[in-house]
């Protein structure tokens, strides 16, 4: 009877390699996450402002679904995402503050919280009349977008930026929709 390969005596300084195999399923396993981590995070853009120590309570105390969307992981510091991966809600915090504008600007009451106010800008429509919607918030600062894509608008309403109100109020309103 032979000795297992690894019970045979070495000589000391020497390790033992490992075989092909071995090289390939470690080196699959690794492509694999790699692969897997490349694709479940959301790229977003850094909003210029994103650093704003504002920013980083905001982006704490967002909610892990909206409605029926779960939260995804971002590539950007001050970012959230929700839904699916191709279609994404995604939320930059330090965006550009909106100054007086004409767009349609709407107060958003959080059931048993906060009012936030919302520029509400409209993309144009689809091919089956969907439209993605922009939200900023209005009289904050930093300021918060929303962007909503027409994928998501097409089977959901936009009120769970309501969900977001909380989150948001972390910033006091210095303005208000007239």
């Amino acid at each position: 009877m032979h000795p297992e390969p690894d019970l045979l005596p070495r000589p000391a300084g020497r390790r033992r390699r490992p075989s092909r195999r071995a090289l390939l399923l470690a080196s699959a396993a690794v492509a694999t996450g790699l692969l897997a981590g490349c694709t479940s995070a959301v790229k977003v853009a850094v909003a210029p402002d994103a650093a704003d120590p504002a920013c980083a309570s905001i982006v704490l105390a967002l909610p892990e679904q909206l409605g029926d969307l779960a939260r995804l992981t971002t590539t950007s510091q001050a970012t959230a995402a929700w839904g699916e991966p191709t279609a994404p809600v995604v939320l930059r915090c330090g965006v550009e503050v909106p100054g007086p504008t004409t767009d349609t600007c709407v107060t958003v009451e959080t059931p048993g919280g906060p009012s936030v106010d919302w520029v509400t800008v409209a993309g144009e429509p689809d091919a089956d009349g969907s439209t993605d919607w922009t939200f900023t918030t209005y009289g904050r600062d930093p300021a918060v977008e929303v962007q909503v894509p027409a994928e998501v608008t097409a089977h959901h309403s936009t009120s769970f930026v309501d969900q977001l109100g909380p989150a948001v109020a972390a910033v006091e309103a210095t303005g208000a929709c007239l």
